[in-house]
Order: C-alpha cells, then sequence, then structure tokens
C-alpha cells in the first residue's frame, strides 16, 4: 500500500502546478478555486452581451410623410389665400425649391413616395390625427412642423398651455409608432415669429394683409411699439422658445427623431424669403431655405447640438 506521505507530496505538488496555470491564463479566461480546473471567466453564451447596434438613423429614407400647419401645406406660396403643396419644403415637387423628398428621393420618387397631410391652421392638439394618417403611409421618415398657429392666436392669453402642447405632441408620438415603429421622425422647430414681424412690416402691402386677422398675437398693430406691444410681442416669442424646448425634449426620448437643434428658429428670413402676399409665410424662395436646412440635418452623420 503507497506511503501515505508519497500520497499527500504528490497531491501537494499537482496543486502547484494548476496553481502556476491557473496564473499564466487568469487574465484569459479566469479559474476556479475548486477541483476539476473548471473555468469561469467565459460566460454562458446566452449572458454574453451582444454586440452594439448601428446607428438608427438612416441618413437615405425611401419615403417621407409630412404633418404640420400651412407652412408645410406652402400656403400664400403661389397665390393669395391658398395652399400650393408643390413648392412645399418637405413633399413638394416644384424643382425651383427641391424639398426635402426631392433631394432624397428625386422628382418622380417624391411624387411616387411622399405624402402631405399637414393641414394649414393646424394646432398641436390636431396632430395626433394627422400622425395616424402618416403611420397607415408606412414611410420611412415622418417631417414635422408645428407649433406657429398656437401662438399665433387672438390674443396673448389664448396661446396654447406649454403643458397642453407637450401632452398633444407625446400623444402623436405615440400614435406614429403604434402604426410605424420603425419610422424616423425629422422635427422642425418652430420659427421666430417675431423675426417675421420685424422682417414683414417693411412692406406696406404686408401691413395690410395682416389687418384682416393674421397671427394678431404677433402682428396686430404691427407699428404699435408701445410698452404694452413690445411686452405683448416678447411673451409670445417667449412661447415659441418653451414650444421649441418641448419639441426637443420629447423627441430626444424616442431613438429614432431628430431635432433640428434650433434651425429654423434661428434662420434669418428677409424679406425675399417671405410670401409676396401676406408677407409672413415663407415664399418660394423661403421654402427652398427650410428644404435646405432639413436636408442638412436629416442626412448629416450626427445630430444637430
Amino acid at each position: 500500500m503507497p506511503d501515505p506521505s508519497v500520497r499527500h507530496r504528490s497531491r501537494t505538488a499537482l496543486a502547484g502546478l494548476a496553481a502556476l496555470a491557473c496564473v499564466g491564463t487568469a487574465a484569459l479566461a479566469g479559474c476556479d478555486s475548486g477541483s476539476g480546473g473548471t473555468t469561469k471567466g467565459a460566460a454562458p453564451a446566452e449572458r454574453r452581451p451582444t454586440p452594439a447596434a448601428g446607428p438608427v438613423w438612416n441618413p437615405s429614407p425611401a419615403s417621407i410623410a409630412a404633418v404640420g400647419d400651412s407652412i408645410t401645406r406652402g400656403f400664400d406660396a403661389c397665390s393669395v389665400l391658398a395652399d400650393c403643396p408643390e413648392v412645399s419644403w418637405s413633399t413638394g415637387t416644384d424643382t425651383s425649391v427641391r424639398s426635402l423628398a426631392v433631394r432624397l428621393l428625386g422628382t418622380a420618387g417624391a411624387a411616387d413616395r411622399s405624402w402631405n397631410h399637414a393641414v394649414s391652421g393646424a394646432r398641436m392638439a390636431q396632430l395626433p390625427e394627422q400622425m395616424e394618417l402618416a403611420a397607415a403611409e408606412d414611410p420611412d421618415l415622418v417631417t414635422v412642423m408645428i407649433g406657429a398657429n398656437d401662438a399665433c392666436r387672438d390674443s396673448v392669453r389664448a396661446m396654447t398651455p406649454v403643458a397642453d402642447f407637450r401632452r398633444s405632441f407625446e400623444v402623436s408620438m405615440r400614435k406614429l409608432r403604434a402604426g410605424a415603429p420603425k419610422a424616423q421622425v425629422y422635427v422642425s422647430s418652430v420659427p421666430d415669429l417675431k423675426r417675421l414681424w420685424s422682417q414683414g412690416r417693411a412692406n406696406p402691402l404686408g401691413k395690410q394683409i395682416w389687418k384682416l386677422g393674421i397671427c394678431k398675437s404677433m402682428l396686430s398693430d404691427a407699428d404699435d411699439m408701445s410698452a404694452a406691444a413690445v411686452e405683448r410681442r416678447t411673451a409670445v416669442r417667449e412661447r415659441v422658445v418653451a414650444y421649441n424646448e418641448v419639441l426637443r425634449e420629447v423627441c430626444a426620448k424616442d431613438s429614432r427623431c431628430r431635432y433640428d437643434g434650433g434651425a429654423v428658429f434661428d434662420y434669418r428670413f428677409t424679406g425675399k424669403q417671405l410670401s409676396q402676399w401676406d408677407w409672413f409665410h415663407p415664399g418660394i424662395n423661403g421654402q427652398a431655405r427650410l428644404a435646405e436646412i432639413a436636408y442638412r440635418n436629416v442626412t448629416a452623420a450626427r445630430p444637430p447640438a
């Protein structure tokens, strides 16, 4: 029968060799302190982290649906008090504008694979219905430009509360996700209405059109520079700034949504970019500028800062 001390020395030597082997491989696999040399560094296949997913944003969508208000309908761009969707910055087919759809899909593609569900006069409360219509098209991209009419009311008091604006936009996004979960969303900021007032008031004809009731909260008594009038216009501008912050925050919660970073709000429209009929809505030149901004942001490698 073997000497017990020999067996003990043998087991000790084997344990020492195993420990040395473990030191050499610990960085790669890890070692179990128990018998049998079992490694524990390699996790079971189902527990291994999956590779990082590629970018969610596709800069080359193959179809586009538009939602929003009169700007996206091309209101007053071609004739007085009328929509002109063919010059829409988002889905228009007019070659002088080169809409976002034309730039991404070509003229034929813009005609066949883009849809304009915007409605002149629409406010954020109407956006959920438009989003359902857009989702039914199953588009690769949905463009959103809305909020000007929420600030353009008969008075400052009548402007849409920020909380209501947020609630309606959140509902709109849920409606879209229910019908088109993979659609990308490009959200334009609301234009600086005070900037438009500042430019348009230089045109006497435009100011006469404004008296018909266009955006009274901002444009009423266009030449009145009293403290009350200045305060009123400032309140409208501040509400637009608040709306844009809502658009940014809600969009940021959706991995397939991209906000323009305030690019449209910051754009310094000049007289030649405004409608020759109302000197407030973007004219054909203004629609082209909006298309440029949208194309730059949609095709950028990263969202605007």
